[in-house]
């Protein structure tokens, strides 16, 4: 297949481009990523030669440049979305834009040009919030949103799932637990408290640390999107989960354990505005059509994802220094179609 990963310079669509050209060497992938702050091609230096790769430097809202790709295109993955909670608080306006506007051009340039598979990736987040006791969210749950994240993320989905029944557009659609893993940018919870302690700096946490969240290893994730990708019943959801619900004080006194401190370094800080308390993910659906289920435990998982971030300091450092995007000024038109 030859395939266009939108948002492929992210942290889980570089895990997955990665994924892909290393088990299917017939395969190509074209990578369209706009560069925002937290697009890093450093994170596929290990690809960037190879013939089988191309990167294309434009955004999802750029119909022109859209249309154009996707003419000799068999599949598209959708990984491109401004995903920060906190930042969508602040301002909406991009999420609006990248999450709901540009994944409608997408839908047009795939519907327009015949493209074989569309996936689209989303978040637990559509769904809203759990107590304790609560079943977890499975494909029925309705969507309930809490921040103008989820709720672009939510509205995706709709549009989305409208153009499998309008314009039998032949989609897929996974809604996935939180992320950890190599190359997440330090904004998020387990990369951001792993630096501030290789710096010597408190690790915030929100409120008392007890809202609870469903941890996947993103090797996983990448697995459970090509399996949906190219197994996956047309028109279809599917949940997607690790079994590993922690609160986020568990994730804490983790992090400072794999790093050898102590709770000392805890700072408590002011609750998130409409902080969700719990996500969980029955991921029983997928494990029984498809035969998917998560590989990486939490425990191993967090061990190397600590000693991955150990080991990487210099990446971790050009992303706080701002090397990264000189990186990515210098090899964006590297390659181009």
């Amino acid at each position: 297949m030859k395939i266009l990963v939108t948002g492929g310079a992210g942290f889980i669509g570089s895990n997955y481009i990665q994924y892909v050209l290393k088990k299917y060497p017939e395969d190509e992938i074209v990578n369209l990523d706009a560069l925002t702050y937290a697009g890093n091609l450093e994170n596929l230096k290990d690809v960037e030669s190879n013939p089988r790769y191309t990167f294309v430097h434009g955004d999802i809202m750029d119909g022109i440049l859209v249309n154009d790709l996707m003419k000799d295109i068999d599949a598209v993955v959708n990984f491109a979305a401004e995903s920060h909670v906190d930042k969508s608080i602040l301002d909406s306006s991009a999420f609006v834009r990248t999450n709901i506007n540009g994944t409608l051009i997408l839908l047009e340039a795939a519907k327009n040009n015949g493209c074989k598979r569309f996936h689209h990736v989303s978040t637990d987040e559509v769904f809203g919030s759990l107590e304790k006791g609560d079943p977890a969210f499975n494909e029925k749950t309705l969507y309930d949103p809490r921040s103008p994240y989820s709720a672009s993320k939510a509205s995706s989905d709709h549009l989305v799932r409208s153009y499998y029944h309008t314009h039998n557009l032949a989609i897929t659609i996974s809604n996935c637990s939180n992320n950890y893993g190599p190359y997440q940018f330090p904004e998020k919870i387990i990369p951001l408290f792993i630096t501030n302690i290789l710096e010597g700096k408190k690790i915030p946490v929100y409120g008392t640390g007890e809202n609870i969240r469903d941890w996947i290893h993103v090797l996983d994730h990448c697995r459970a999107v090509d399996t949906i990708l190219r197994k996956g019943k047309v028109g279809e959801t599917y949940c997607v989960g690790g079994d590993a619900e922690k609160t986020n004080l568990e994730i804490t006194n983790k992090v400072l354990e794999l790093m050898g401190s102590d709770k000392n370094m805890i700072e408590y800080v002011e609750d998130r505005k409409g902080h969700d308390k719990r996500y969980a993910v029955d991921f029983s659906k997928i494990k029984s059509e498809l035969d998917w289920e998560p590989e990486v435990s939490f425990e191993d998982g967090i061990k190397e994802t600590v000693e991955w971030y150990k080991d990487n300091q210099e990446w971790l450092a050009n992303i706080k220094n701002g090397k990264y995007q000189e990186y990515n000024q210098k090899h964006q038109n590297d390659k181009h179609v």
